[in-house]
């Protein structure tokens, strides 16, 4: 049967300014290992550690742009656009710009802390 999910669990998020994450499921909210659903708002000026997660993330961006740092490049994605990245490398998030930018993670299984592997600060 189909269930609603009536409100996200607000997952604390590294980085300066603080960013929120609105888990809507996986692991913190659902109890859901398989996949977690999250919407981010990342402030202007946010950016986080480097990462290498043992989970693909799905992204699509919302409104405004999102910088992705890898061992290949930089991008920069913007509203309307999506990206991957495959678990295993190494990634890093920033908003560098002056709006807030909203946008959709589907990680693959479950975003986890033990498994996001973050650098450290």
């Amino acid at each position: 049967m189909p269930k609603v999910i009536e409100a996200p669990t607000v997952i604390p998020a590294p980085g300066e300014p603080p960013k929120q994450i609105q888990e809507f499921i996986g692991r913190a909210n659902t109890g859901t290992a398989a996949v977690s659903i999250a919407r981010m708002l990342s402030p202007p000026g946010w950016s986080e550690p480097r990462q290498t997660p043992e989970f693909d993330e799905y992204t699509v961006v919302l409104r405004g742009t999102l910088t992705v740092e890898s061992a290949e490049g930089t991008l920069e994605v913007k509203a309307g656009q999506a990206f991957v990245a495959e678990r295993g490398a190494w990634v890093r998030y920033s908003t560098p710009g002056d709006e807030v930018t909203e946008y959709i993670a589907v990680c693959l299984p479950a975003f986890s802390p033990d498994t996001v592997h973050r650098d450290e600060a």
